[in-house]
């Protein structure tokens, strides 16, 4: 069935809300596409009430690929029901009828279960603000959390960059198909972006590009986090699209207070007199959220690791050789295990798991 969702998806003038009518039909219906497919145009009209405009688009659509048509999707899309399908979207209203992806999918799971944080802020940010990103893309991308932005100029693109200094892992969603840059400078940003983390757009290659676009981006960001960080914007903003959908979802929002004088804080500012969180340092955040799911994976693997290179016992020495670890790394890991009574310490250094 992918192959027919991908060919109603691609018909011109069904967006999101219409093709959330068709899969509701279907459901309703207990019919798959395939079979809607062939359902004469009346039939159609009467069973979703589309203006007429939008029904001719569908049977001139429907002509042009006859009967039996090509079902070919791109390897970049990613459609409801698939297995990496993020199910968060799935509850809220009008969820995007497919994504389209390029880079490390792995990280499609912390999309899924909303553990990663984003920054977002105003295009014409200040020093301080840029700084200020840069740092928290830093500070995230260290501490294990996949770092979430727009890839757009200022505060995005700052965070992004911290992210990719730390050999972090940034996740960007765009308001563009993948094969457009905006702004266009950021070819290389949104390669390394690419290379290194996640793009994600809501828009399949060859779409025109929308304002509207844009303020679904600041949605979609908001449902992928597990928090919510503005860094710096003015009154009107993207980022407060993204802080009043983030109020509406139960995400926690940290504002970095910005100087009350400047246009582009004023925003930002108001957020905190209306309640949210004031972020002084990155580690106040870090503080609350505490280590990062990636973190946590790279931990679990090191644990792994260290166990299976004692297997029945070894020394100290022999571990530094297994693992291809300086002593300085190993010894605090050795440590805690102990600590935890994991593993027991013999004389001569020589380690073994505790007997059942």
């Amino acid at each position: 069935m992918r192959g027919w969702w991908w060919l109603w998806t691609c018909c011109p003038g069904l967006g999101n809300a219409r093709m959330a009518d068709l899969r509701r039909l279907c459901r309703d219906q207990a019919i798959g596409p395939n079979q809607l497919w062939g359902w004469p145009i009346e039939r159609l009209g009467q069973a979703l009430a589309w203006p007429a405009h939008c029904l001719r688009h569908v049977e001139r659509y429907r002509r042009e690929h006859g009967t039996s048509p090509t079902l070919d999707v791109p390897a970049c899309a990613l459609l409801p029901g698939d297995p990496a399908w993020p199910t968060c979207l799935d509850q809220m209203h009008l969820p995007p009828s497919g994504l389209y992806v390029e880079g490390d999918r792995s990280l499609l799971r912390h999309i899924n279960a909303r553990t990663a944080i984003a920054v977002v802020g105003t295009r014409s940010a200040s020093d301080h603000g840029l700084a200020m990103a840069e740092q928290l893309g830093r500070s995230l991308a260290e501490a294990g959390w996949p770092v979430l932005s727009g890839l757009a100029e200022g505060v995005d693109a700052a965070a992004h960059r911290g992210c990719l200094a730390r050999n972090g892992a940034p996740i960007a969603v765009l308001g563009t198909p993948l094969d457009r840059v905006y702004p266009a400078h950021h070819r290389s940003l949104q390669q390394q972006v690419g290379r290194q983390g996640l793009l994600i757009s809501p828009s399949r290659s060859g779409c025109r590009v929308r304002p509207g676009h844009f303020a679904a981006r600041n949605r979609w960001l908001v449902a992928f986090a597990q928090a919510l960080v503005v860094v710096e914007c003015p009154q009107r903003s993207g980022a407060l699209i993204s802080a009043r959908w983030a109020s509406r979802m139960q995400c926690p929002v940290w504002v970095v207070p910005g100087d009350a004088r400047r246009w582009s804080c004023r925003g930002s500012n108001a957020l905190l007199r209306d309640g949210a969180t004031a972020l002084i340092h990155p580690e106040d955040l870090l503080a609350s959220i505490g280590e990062g799911p990636l973190r946590s994976e790279e931990s679990r693997g090191k644990h792994q690791r260290l166990m299976e290179a004692i297997g029945s016992g070894a020394t100290f020495d022999q571990l530094v050789l297994r693992l291809q670890c300086t002593p300085a790394e190993l010894a605090p890991q050795l440590l805690a295990l102990e600590c935890r009574r994991e593993l027991l310490c013999e004389s001569g250094l020589h380690w073994r798991k505790p007997r059942p």
